[in-house]
């Protein structure tokens, strides 16, 4: 069913937000209109249509190639987009050339909706040439603009330019770090050698020229051999007259020496300016004098801007995908520093985002006596990187040059040349490191990268390159550069950091003044005891159970100002400071159960251990976390119900369990399970007198060991588990 025509008197004031532009039923009369369904079925044409093709089918019948003057390239671009549309929706423009009765038409064909359409408009006289330049750059800016990759959009642009100037060679610059240029791609004259992946130096293009490339995006020059025509000044004008931004602005000399110097007679650039920054350039060169009309220059350089656009939006949506996983990573990162992530998780997890945001070859996090390296780095090399970084006053230091920082490889290792470092905590030498290897690669440069000084036509100056041949050049001792977006990113993650780490510290500062008060409560009562019991020596009272009170109470002391000072070295990264010696692990686990059965005989311990474990270990300390763990489920399990410990080797780990009844520990809680000063700890009716240190301590012992510990809540049991390695660290 056909949709009825609008006419103008259905639009005005009121209903114009409304009015169904996209459907008015109407085609100017300058032109004609067909469609077809995916089959190939005419479903619509205007009604001028049958003054253009009298051959035209009736509406519902196939279109046939002789209704339109059986052209092949018009039957070819047809058949492309009606293929496309078949399983596409949006196909881009095809638009080509036809001739229906002596007159030449542009004929545009495209798809949408399941359907194509083709449209057919006449040329006026005298439009022919410049018309049909026109119609192949917006063919090629719709090709491009369809690319996803940047070296695939200069391989296209260059063809089309050279397609619309017909000079020899179209080369495509991309420019690096140091205003190098490299080419990327290329189209140029079969008899010609090749240029493609030959890098030219920053020199060729002057910092004044590239000011110009940037503001006056093309440049043509028509013949190198032409005189130069002066400018007239009005006497006593002072001042001169800025070209900048002509078009006829005569060449330097310095310039058509070069030009002349590698044969060329005629040349023409377009710029590619991406964020007002020169980011590329489309040069054009030809063995004979060579003037492109100003109109097809100008469809260039509309070309050059949408390819600058399409370069940036490449760019862009490259950008917003390592910033979308840089999150990840300041999320990872301040998870590790504000709540003391396990190591071994936390640099494999934080290495592996790091890599799809900042490219990196190893990596380093030392904070407050923590450290965190990937293998790549030796613990050595690491310390004295640190000590090195300490020494500078600067918090964000980017260094791709190996000569700049001490050496960090191993013998026979690859070096490590490149190094972008972050401080983000100057009180606990929190550092934030990443190392990218040393980048070896063969340059191919057209013509020495370095000019030489002789005397050439100008005088004694450097004389410009006297011809394009290869010139190879070994680069080592440097890595890849890190780029804006790394130093973007990086800056990010120190700022993020350094959020974190203040509010680390204020959350620490109140913890420490809320545990010396609570102290101070608790030191108070066994010291009244030890008072108490002073009082009745002196007055020469005993009694049986008084040693026993005495001992009880000096011990509760000593625990309670052992966990302080072992909180204060961990928080002042001096470490626990363990020497690792061969101990019997069962042994160590044996007596403490046999001292907690002894001490608590309420308390049943079910013990299931080897005869003797032998493990590389420090056994004070290790006896001091296993304890912990064994207290703890003395003190929350179920009244009446059994502690279960058992103890066994597994594949190289010695794997301790310790379970005790009771309800699982709430989410809020587990989240900071093993954290210093947790509120929930403190005023514990089953614990009164604990200061929520010990799980944390156990904590900070395990990882000493290179080893795991880790809560889980299976058959109503809470259940602690210490994986450590046999060999130990």
């Amino acid at each position: 069913m056909s949709q009825p025509p609008v006419t103008l008197s259905t639009v005005n004031l009121d209903n114009c937000d409304k009015e169904p532009i996209h459907i008015p039923g109407f085609i100017q009369p300058h032109g004609v209109l067909l469609a077809l369904d995916r089959n190939g079925i005419l479903t619509h044409a205007s009604r001028n249509a049958r003054a253009l093709l009298p051959a035209l089918a009736p509406l519902g019948e196939r279109l046939l190639p002789t209704q339109l003057a059986d052209d092949a390239a018009l039957q070819d671009a047809l058949a492309q987009v009606a293929q496309q549309a078949a399983t596409e929706d949006g196909v881009p423009v095809q638009a080509v050339e036809a001739v229906f009765d002596g007159i030449v038409h542009d004929v545009v064909i495209h798809g949408f909706a399941g359907r194509v359409l083709i449209e057919f408009e006449k040329r006026l006289p005298g439009q022919g040439a410049l018309a049909s330049f026109a119609l192949l750059a917006h063919r090629s800016m719709n090709r491009m603009r369809g690319r996803r990759d940047i070296v695939a959009m200069m391989e296209e642009a260059v063809a089309a330019v050279r397609e619309l100037t017909g000079f020899d060679r179209v080369m495509a610059y991309r420019f690096a770090h140091d205003d190098s240029g490299e080419v990327i791609a290329e189209s140029c004259d079969a008899s010609l050698e090749p240029y493609l992946g030959r890098r030219f130096p920053a020199s060729d293009i002057p910092a004044q020229a590239r000011r110009l490339y940037t503001i006056n995006t093309l440049r043509l020059i028509a013949d190198v051999s032409d005189m130069q025509v002066p400018i007239d000044a009005l006497p006593g004008d002072p001042a001169p007259l800025d070209l900048s931004h002509s078009v006829l602005r005569s060449v330097s000399p310095i310039h058509i020496e070069y030009l002349k110097n590698i044969g060329v007679a005629a040349s023409m650039s377009v710029s590619i300016v991406v964020g007002g920054r020169l980011w590329g350039l489309i040069a054009c060169h030809h063995a004979s004098a060579h003037l492109v009309p100003y109109a097809i220059r100008m469809a260039c350089d509309v070309l050059s801007q949408i390819l600058a656009s399409s370069v940036q939006a490449a760019l862009e949506k490259a950008g917003a995908a390592r910033q979308s996983a840089a999150a990840v990573v300041r999320s990872r990162l301040v998870d590790i520093v504000s709540q003391g992530a396990e190591a071994g998780e936390g640099v494999q997890a934080l290495e592996a985002a790091a890599r799809q945001t900042i490219a990196s070859d190893a990596l380093l996090l030392s904070h407050a006596g923590k450290r965190l390296r990937s293998d790549a780095l030796p613990d050595e090399a690491a310390s004295r990187l640190l000590r090195w970084l300490d020494t500078h006053k600067d918090d964000f230091i980017a260094l791709s040059e190996g000569t700049a920082f001490p050496s960090l490889h191993a013998e026979g290792a690859r070096p490590i040349c490149g190094l972008l470092a972050m401080r983000f905590d100057r009180l606990h030498h929190g550092w934030l490191v990443l190392l990218r290897h040393e980048q070896v690669e063969t340059i191919t440069w057209s013509g020495p990268a370095d000019k030489v000084a002789r005397v050439g036509p100008l005088g004694a100056r450097l004389t410009p390159n006297g011809s394009l041949a290869e010139w190879r050049q070994m680069v080592a001792g440097t890595a890849v550069p890190w780029d804006a977006t790394d130093l973007q990113i990086a800056r990010q993650l120190l700022d993020e950091l350094g959020r974190a780490t203040a509010a680390r510290s204020a959350e620490m500062e109140r913890a420490r003044s809320q545990l010396l008060a609570v102290l101070g409560h608790d030191l108070r009562d066994p010291l009244q005891s030890i008072s108490m019991a002073a009082r009745i020596l002196e007055h020469g009272q005993s009694s049986a159970d008084m040693g026993q009170r005495i001992a009880a109470s000096t011990g509760r002391m000593e625990r309670l100002i052992s966990q302080v000072m072992d909180m204060s070295r961990l928080h002042g990264g001096l470490g626990l400071g363990l020497v690792l010696r061969p101990a019997d692990f069962s042994g160590i686990v044996r007596g403490l159960i046999d001292e907690a059965s002894l001490a608590y005989p309420s308390v049943r311990i079910q013990a299931q251990l080897p005869p003797t474990l032998a493990v590389q270990m420090d056994a004070d300390r290790i006896a001091q976390a296993v304890n912990n763990l064994i207290s703890n489920a003395r003190h929350h399990g179920v009244p009446g119900k059994p502690v279960d410990v058992h103890l066994r080797a597994i594949d190289g780990t010695v794997v301790l369990t310790v379970s005790n009844a009771a309800d699982p520990i709430p989410p809020e809680t587990e989240s900071v399970l093993f954290e210093a000063l947790k509120e929930r700890s403190r005023g514990n009716v089953r614990n009164p007198n604990g200061l929520g240190l010990g799980l944390y301590i156990a904590s900070e012992i395990v990882k000493g060991h290179r080893g795991r510990i880790s809560y889980r809540y299976e058959d109503g049991r809470v259940v602690f588990s210490v994986e450590l390695p046999v060999a130990g660290t």
